[in-house]
Order: structure tokens, then C-alpha cells, then sequence
């Protein structure tokens, strides 16, 4: 992958930093935007479209499993690739074109999930205060995979923050992260192998061998953002009434019981600055979970602690958003 300049584009008004700051700043006022993406499609969602065409061609349940593995590599891979071009080509544009930089931000803008994240995690805590928990199973079910209706209010409540915890590193961390590392290219290629762990990287009978490669891959670059997010949420934990060292102490004891090697840094660091506990068995379906829990707090989460995990990463959010100003203050020209 190209490395990302760092200086202003030649031709354009913006450094790179610089242009990820507003970046965050702008999804952060504006969201998802849905009135546009009405009448144009999401970036994730032509990824989406071009992973369920090659997956409904190639996964074929006939092939052997060592054939449906070798074709799911070859997705990625191709995937990956056609990624890193589009964002090579959208930054040699940025840096060439007047105003070409306005691409480039869009694409930004439409990568980074702060307000959407926020919205729907927020949407669970007020179907729980106004809906009940009839409301609240509504509401989670837009955002998690379990089964809705086995969850009580509780787990209701424990679902969202856990998916706002995790979201949190897969959402927003890791794609600034790459594209600190790696420019748009970087950028894309992360969203697009995200999105390929969620539509084909399960453990189900049609994708355990045609998802692996993806899945693992997955794995591999959220090793560091999902570390970094659980630090990030233990040192905003006092904005949750919490402290940063309960938090760490929580992240380091607990995190390598969940069975995602990365999913369990930010959820075990904001079960320590919240005081719960969170995973545990879950029910999914068509199977059960017997996962051991995480924290040490109490498991009777509420819609008030829904939106205490939200206050918490909304500063975290804040909080990665100063650490790109100084990126850009010392490293930019």
C-alpha cells in the first residue's frame, strides 16, 4: 500500500491530517446523511454489493471445502486489491485537481461511523425508556446479531453497550488508524475486509471454510485499534464515573476471555469504567454462547448505562480527534 504524504497535496488546499480532522468533525455533525445516499449509493454498500455477487457465484455448496476456502481467498484478495486502487486513484485526484481534495473527504466522511454509532446505539436506550422492553428488542435488533427475544431489559441494555464498545474499534478507530498509516487506500482496504467479515466471516456451514480467509484477516488489522480503543475508553472513564485504572485492570484481566481476539480490549474496558458485567451467554439464532463474562461490575444494566457508554465514547471520540490535531501539528506542514 502507498504510505500517506505528509504534507499538503500538491494542487490542494489540504493536508492529510488536517483533512481527516474535518473529516470527524463533519460526521460527527452530519451522520449517515441518508437524503443523499438515497439517490447515491454508500461506499460500504457498493463493497457489499460486489462481496454478495462474487460470494453467491463461488461459494457453491458442491465445493468441496478446500475449493470454497482457495475462492474465498481469491475474494479477498481481489477485493482488498480493486480497494487499494480506488483509493489510490481518488488521492492521486485529491492531490492534482483543484478541489479534488473534496472526493477524498467525502469518502472520509462517509467511512467513519461516529454519529451514526451513536444514533443507533442511542435509539436502544430510548426504545427502552419509551417503549419498554418491547421497544428496546426493537431497537437492539437493529444492531446485533443475538436474538432479540431472548434478552430481558437487562440484556437488552448489555447489548448495546457492548456493540457500542465494539463498534467503537471497528468503526471508527480502525479506519482512522489505517488511514493515519496508509492514506485512503488504507482506508478502503480496511472497510473492505470489515465488511467482508460481517457478511461472510461466520461460523455457519456456508461460510466456515469460504469466510476464513476474511475473518482472519479481520483478526489481523484490528489487533492494534482494537487495543487502542480499550485505552482510549479507560482514560475518558471518569465521564462515566469510573476511573482509568479500574478500567486498564478490567481491559488486561478480562479481555482475552471473550473469543474474539480483539472484540473483548474496548468491551472489557468499558465494562471496567461502567462497573458491569458484560458478554456472557448469549443466545444467537439457531445456537447458544456460553461465554464467560467480562467485568466485575453488575450484569443489571439499564438504559442509563446505555447512555453512559455513550458519553464515554463520544470522549473517546473527542479524544482521538485531538490525538489526529497534534498528528497534524507535528508532522504537517
Amino acid at each position: 500500500m502507498p504510505t500517506l504524504p505528509l504534507a499538503f497535496h500538491p494542487g490542494g488546499m489540504f493536508d492529510p491530517f488536517l483533512l481527516l480532522l474535518t473529516a470527524l468533525v463533519l460526521d460527527a455533525c452530519l451522520g449517515e446523511m441518508p437524503l443523499l445516499f438515497r439517490h447515491v449509493p454508500h461506499p460500504v454498500v457498493v463493497i457489499g454489493r460486489a462481496i454478495a455477487w462474487l460470494e453467491r457465484r463461488l461459494n457453491r455448496p458442491q465445493r468441496s471445502d478446500a475449493a470454497r476456502r482457495a475462492r474465498g481467498v481469491l475474494v479477498l484478495v481481489a477485493l482488498v486489491a480493486a480497494a487499494v486502487a480506488v483509493g489510490a486513484a481518488v488521492q492521486a485526484v485529491a492531490a492534482w485537481l483543484p478541489y479534488g481534495w473534496v472526493v477524498e473527504l467525502f469518502l472520509l466522511v462517509t467511512l467513519v461511523a461516529q454519529r451514526s454509532l451513536y444514533d443507533h446505539v442511542a435509539a436502544v436506550a430510548r426504545g427502552l425508556e419509551q417503549g419498554g422492553l418491547a421497544g428496546g428488542r426493537e431497537a437492539v435488533a437493529m444492531i446485533v446479531g443475538r436474538d432479540p427475544h431472548s434478552l430481558d431489559s437487562h440484556g437488552v441494555s448489555r447489548a448495546a453497550v457492548e456493540s457500542c464498545a465494539e463498534n467503537f474499534s471497528d468503526g471508527i478507530v480502525a479506519p482512522v488508524f489505517w488511514y493515519v498509516l496508509f492514506g485512503l487506500p488504507g482506508m478502503l482496504a480496511y472497510k473492505t475486509v470489515n465488511t467482508l467479515d460481517s457478511m461472510i466471516g461466520h461460523r455457519s456451514e456456508r461460510y466456515r471454510a469460504f469466510g476464513w480467509a476474511s475473518a482472519r484477516f479481520d483478526d489481523l488489522l484490528n489487533l492494534v485499534p482494537a487495543r487502542l480503543s480499550g485505552l482510549l475508553i479507560a482514560v475518558v472513564a471518569p465521564l462515566a464515573g469510573g476511573r482509568p485504572g479500574r478500567a486498564l485492570v478490567c481491559m488486561l484481566r478480562d479481555a482475552r476471555r471473550h473469543r474474539s481476539p480483539n472484540a473483548g480490549w474496548p468491551e472489557a474496558a468499558m465494562a471496567g469504567a461502567l462497573g458491569l458485567k458484560l458478554a456472557g451467554p448469549r443466545v444467537y439464532p439457531g445456537h447458544t454462547v456460553d461465554d464467560p463474562w467480562i467485568g466485575a461490575g453488575r450484569a443489571e444494566a439499564g438504559a442509563a448505562d446505555i447512555r453512559r457508554a455513550l458519553r464515554v465514547m463520544a470522549a473517546a471520540c473527542g479524544l482521538q480527534a485531538v490525538l489526529v490535531a497534534l498528528l497534524w501539528l507535528t508532522l504537517g506542514r
